[in-house]
């Protein structure tokens, strides 16, 4: 079984600045690597996505900008789009959101746990785990291209505030 971190949350030491400071980085090298424009929008909505660490909704990244004095929805969703082909957010169905990409460049399915209290968000990359949806998915005949898993629970600081 793969190892796992003991908590993907983040703890109060994170360095918040710094995360996002990588983040803008990894994917700034990723575009050029790829032959691809990091434009001003582009860096934008993903600084917008990233500084969360939890996923936020195409309308609230569009208030962001607007509040900024910029854009208009169809450029907000094609940045989305681009930043997720690009392996930089997922797309959080259950929630109609984004979230930046734990893994930049490493091609992987997701895997996330959600915090039902604080919303917050940690992405898991097990192996046993997009290996069991294979196996399931190809003894029914099925060919899967992409899958994503969403667990709904409570994360180590909403667990320890709920226990008296």
């Amino acid at each position: 079984m793969s190892p796992l971190p003991a908590s993907p949350f983040h703890g109060k030491n994170h360095n918040h600045q710094k995360c996002i400071a990588e983040a803008l980085a990894t994917a700034e090298a990723l575009c050029q690597a790829q032959g691809q424009r990091f434009t001003a929008i582009r860096r934008r909505v993903f600084e917008i996505v990233v500084q969360q660490h939890k996923p936020i909704g195409a309308y609230e990244v569009l208030e962001s900008l607007q509040q900024e004095g910029r854009t208009a929805p169809p450029t907000v969703y094609r940045a989305l789009d681009f930043l997720q082909q690009m392996g930089l957010v997922h797309r959080i169905a259950s929630l109609n959101a984004y979230v930046g990409c734990a893994h930049p460049g490493q091609p992987h399915d997701g895997q996330f746990l959600i915090c039902e209290g604080c919303k917050t968000l940690a992405e898991l990359q097990v192996a046993e785990i997009s290996g069991a949806i294979e196996q399931g998915a190809l003894a029914s005949g099925f060919k899967p291209h992409r899958h994503t898993v969403e667990i709904l629970g409570l994360c180590p600081g909403c667990r320890n505030r709920s226990t008296p």
